[in-house]
């Protein structure tokens, strides 16, 4: 009853001009009313049915006018809070990029001393990838080639190496790291020796000559030697779990950077690219030129020719020898 009251109310013109009408209707049926009056009663209700169109057009401009208001209203707090979400979003990449930084300051850290030889060996134990990028390669001789090269043959498992040196054949990439070398420590180092070009050249063909003699003893492994005829004064050791980044003047700060973080990727990335830019040298063709366990210099020769490095003419017999026991006999500069 409550619902049926209240569409009559809001009806009422509406309701009372039918009634009217079929009231009219019937009585002049049956000729009660008279023309005149039916026109009056007619009259009547247009006005009943007028002024209920006047009622409800006035309801909804009401109904408009509370709807505008109601908007203005809602639009003085959402663009407020439209600023709040804005500034809630600035936060939230404000933290974001703090944890990101976190994450990688925890992936990376400054080492020294034993802390690098320790780095070094954690680097080795179990890798199945290893990427080099530095002078001549004297400690990768001396400790990384061989440890890597000896757990991959005990895990019976493969490896993958990448090495990229100055090119020995470049006179002039030769003299300058043999001057920078010299600079930074005039005297003898760890193996006893002092930098020259003549020592430059030998220690980058020394390297060769040791990545041809273990690809052919373990066919697992996969090398590959890049030269530059750009020196770099850092040295970057790449393995599965980690990144060291040293200098030539073992006082300095060395960077050790974990893997699992946009750094190591990124280092990596650079690597790569830095490869790309190097003359490759056709180590697939290493099995052309044979490599006995203590190689003549006969044998070294062949195999420098045979790689497209050949030596220089000057090169006596006894400083082939030389490069021959810096390859498979070095001295870790390090020790």
């Amino acid at each position: 009853m409550a619902r049926l009251g209240g569409w009559l109310a809001r009806h009422a013109e509406s309701v009372i001009s039918l009634s009217i009408a079929l009231v009219v209707a019937l009585l002049s049926l049956v000729d009660v009313l008279d023309a005149e009056h039916v026109n009056n009663v007619i009259l009547l209700v247009l006005a009943l049915l007028a002024g209920g169109i006047m009622r409800d057009r006035t309801h909804r401009e009401s109904v408009e006018r509370a709807l505008i208001e109601t908007q203005e209203r809602l639009e003085g707090v959402l663009v407020p809070l439209a600023v709040q979400v804005d500034r809630l979003d600035d936060m939230a990449g404000t933290v974001e990029l703090a944890r990101i930084s976190m994450n990688e300051s925890r992936l990376a850290r400054a080492i020294s001393g034993v802390e690098v030889t320790e780095a070094l060996a954690e680097a080795r134990a179990d890798t199945q990838e290893w990427m080099f990028k530095g002078g001549t390669g004297t400690y990768i001789r001396a400790v990384t080639l061989p440890e890597c090269v000896g757990a991959a043959r005990r895990a019976r498992r493969g490896l993958k190496m990448t090495v990229e040196i100055i090119d020995p054949t470049d006179q002039n990439v030769c003299e300058r790291y043999a001057r920078f070398r010299h600079d930074m420590s005039p005297g003898p180092d760890g193996t006893g020796e002092g930098w020259t070009t003549r020592r430059a050249h030998k220690e980058a063909y020394a390297m060769i000559l040791a990545a041809a003699w273990f690809e052919q003893r373990f066919n697992l492994l996969d090398i590959d030697v890049r030269l530059s005829s750009v020196m770099t004064t850092f040295r970057w050791d790449l393995s599965s779990h980690s990144l060291i980044i040293t200098q030539d003047d073992t006082a300095q700060i060395s960077t050790l950077i974990r893997r699992g973080g946009r750094q190591y990727d990124s280092w990596k990335t650079e690597l790569l690219k830095s490869l790309d830019q190097a003359r490759r040298v056709p180590m697939e063709l290493v099995d052309q030129a044979p490599l006995s366990s203590q190689p003549s210099t006969d044998e070294a020769r062949a195999l420098f020719d045979c790689l497209a490095v050949p030596l220089p003419e000057y090169f006596s017999d006894d400083e082939v020898m030389d490069i021959i026991r810096r390859a498979l006999n070095p001295r870790n500069p390090y020790a």
